[in-house]
């Protein structure tokens, strides 16, 4: 089973994500400071750039 770019794309968009969703929830339920918003908008930046990697998909 070899990967090709897609596969590749789509794993690291799944990761992406992953951490994505773990640095939201780290900053509402972890922090309470502005510390909480620094890690969810950087998990907002996750996701954006997962959304990116998945409209790649195909036209590599």
């Amino acid at each position: 089973m070899g990967m090709n770019k897609n596969t590749v794309l789509a794993w690291a968009t799944f990761i992406m994500i992953f951490v994505g969703v773990g640095l939201i929830c780290l900053g509402a339920f972890r922090y309470d400071d502005v510390a909480g918003w620094g890690f969810a908008s950087v998990g907002i930046g996750f996701f954006a750039v997962a959304w990116v990697f998945n409209a790649l998909k195909g036209r590599l």
